[in-house]
């Protein structure tokens, strides 16, 4: 059950006509009263004696009783619609429903016979429309404190008593929902998706990492939006506007969007808030030294990502309200890795972060909370551009999903615990768009390592393997099937060949932090183990093979491998080209 609440200026008949007439696409069927503040209010669907005039002229007429001290806010819009997927209601149904909401909201309390006058009408299957005047029949005005937060409480307890689908209940806090004339608009031309929904994931792209109001600017002139600021006299900037190119009203003007009406966190100010709050300075260098030198710029600043969005999930899991900043930056940092995403993985990181978008906003607010590390991680990404979907930036990238699947799921048991059940929704779907994009990012670099650790000599798999079980029993997450160990087995054997003690390096890759929300510990443990020994992230582009049998055994698995032996001097210079970074 979806309320939404409007509340409009002078009389009723131009919503009265809207409501009764065929709409804009003709959408509107069988128009007709279902409910009213006398149950025998005029019905111009119904009665052909009755007209649009006689009932807008008798729900005024409170309001017109009061001259020049009426209000200037005078009547109350309520739509009521059912959820995709709820059963058929008929008109007693919703003829109850409107009594519950002008009730719940005091506009007309039951038995009050001079409350505000209303009326409900039926133009569709699943939904209704309430219109109600805002003055009393006594002349005094309708208190209307609360009345979304009030509605929208009715219609979790109408959800439950009609064995309808339930909802999550709003706080307030999320992006205005495009209108149903934009939405029209939008298919007329051809869109996707509406110019409001299209801006505002441009601003957030343009504000992730951002270190300036005026990087911020120029981003949105870069990303193609036209952008008008409002200066003061004083020449300061009090907000700003964006518009799509093309998009133009029927004046031919540009339809303009502020920040704040395309989301809360997307006006002036709180960006303001937000660059202060994670001061990144002007020529701020992200920390992109993790990796080899021969590394992408890609490639090296998703490690660090990594490790960065590791951290954020420790603070998330602490429970503190200084998570909430945090929140703010995870989203800042999916909307850097979807702006520069492969191909492969875009659609679904794209989608990822549009559904974190309502779980970076809530009314817990973190005071003096350093977000610069997490903000610095979101403008290296976008500093160090497009990562390609294969060798070393793919798996990166596979290794940075990986860990944000984990945040997103720390972001929803903190907002459960919080009671901020829509975000919690929001950051679990986040989890489940993560996890499409990486199993299409880490398909290749897992197969490479599987096909390493399989390829390693008996005696030195079993070390490995007996490693693996004793520091992770499978009641804690681990599993008897070695196979599924192959790829966790050979980056233990590389990092051994690397210096590192497997042993020791896999138990400080175990108590990093929790494991019980991954799909695949292994998987999970395979990415912090070659992050934490600096491993490649993708073996099969530039790693060698574990140790292998010498000999025949030797040329059969280089066959195997799909390469030829390369010589003594390469392997005993250290040359060998398998450890070139991958041609971009």
């Amino acid at each position: 059950m979806i309320p939404k609440i409007r509340l409009g200026t002078g009389g009723t008949y131009g919503l009265i006509r809207y409501l009764f007439g065929k709409g804009e696409h003709n959408e509107h069927t069988d128009q007709h009263v279902v409910a009213s503040w006398n149950d025998y209010a005029p019905d111009p669907g119904r009665n052909p004696h009755h007209t649009i005039a006689q009932l807008a002229g008798q729900l005024d007429q409170p309001v017109k009783a009061l001259g020049d001290r009426a209000p200037a806010t005078t009547f109350w819009h309520c739509s009521v619609r059912a959820a995709p997927g709820d059963r058929h209601l008929d008109d007693a149904d919703w003829a109850a429903i409107a009594r519950r909401m002008v009730q719940a909201t005091g506009i007309a309390p039951i038995g009050d016979s001079t409350a505000c006058r209303w009326v409900a009408v039926r133009h569709a299957e699943d939904h209704i429309h309430i219109a109600a005047t805002l003055v009393r029949q006594d002349g005094r005005r309708a208190d209307l404190k609360f009345d979304r937060r009030k509605v929208q409480a009715e219609a979790r307890l109408i959800e439950k008593e009609y064995g309808l689908r339930q909802l999550n209940p709003g706080d307030g806090t999320a992006a205005k929902r495009p209108t149903s004339q934009e939405r029209f608009k939008a298919e007329r031309m051809g869109r996707t998706e509406t110019p409001r929904e299209t801006l505002r994931e441009g601003v957030r792209q343009a504000v992730a990492g951002a270190a300036t109001e005026e990087e911020f600017f120029t981003r949105l002139r870069e990303a193609g939006m036209r952008v008008k600021l409002r200066h003061a006299p004083s020449g300061d900037v009090l907000g700003y506007t964006v518009a799509l190119p093309g998009d133009r009203n029927r004046d031919r003007e540009p339809v303009w969007f502020a920040g704040s009406t395309l989301a809360p966190d997307l006006s002036l100010p709180r960006i303001r808030r937000r660059l202060a709050s994670g001061n990144l300075g002007e020529d701020a260098a992200p920390e992109a030294t993790a990796g080899r030198p021969e590394w992408s710029p890609p490639a090296r600043v998703r490690r660090t990502a990594t490790s960065i969005a590791e951290r954020a999930a420790i603070v998330l899991d602490s429970g503190d309200d200084e998570a909430a900043a945090q929140l703010i930056g995870v989203g800042e940092l999916l909307d850097a890795v979807a702006k520069t995403s492969p191909a492969a993985t875009r659609a679904e990181v794209s989608a990822a972060a549009r559904a974190f978008e309502r779980a970076t906003r809530s009314h817990v607010r973190a005071e003096n909370a350093d977000t610069r590390a997490i903000r610095s991680a979101a403008r290296g990404i976008i500093q160090a551009g497009s990562a390609l979907g294969r060798g070393e930036d793919g798996g990166t990238t596979a290794m940075l999903l990986s860990t944000l699947v984990l945040v997103a799921l720390a972001a929803a048991r903190w907002h459960s615990a919080h009671g901020h059940a829509q975000q919690a929704a929001a950051s679990r779907q986040t989890a489940e768009h993560l996890r499409a994009a990486y199993h299409q990012a880490a398909t290749a670099p897992l197969q490479a390592l599987r096909d390493h650790g399989r390829a390693m000599q008996e005696p030195e798999r079993r070390k490995h393997q007996a490693t693996i079980r004793a520091a992770l029993p499978t009641q804690a997450g681990g599993t008897d099937n070695e196979a599924d160990q192959d790829a966790l087995a050979a980056t233990l054997a590389q990092a051994e060949q690397a210096g590192h003690d497997p042993e020791a390096l896999l138990q400080q890759a175990i108590g990093q932090r929790e494991l019980d929300s991954a799909d695949d510990v292994n998987d999970v443990l395979v990415w912090r183990l070659r992050r934490l020994a600096q491993l490649p992230a993708h073996p099969g582009a530039t790693a060698r093979h574990p140790r292998i049998a010498p000999g025949r055994n030797q040329h059969v698995a280089d066959r195997s491998a799909g390469r030829s032996t390369p010589p003594a001097t390469q392997r005993a210079s250290g040359t060998d080209p398998l450890n070139r970074p991958p041609r971009r």
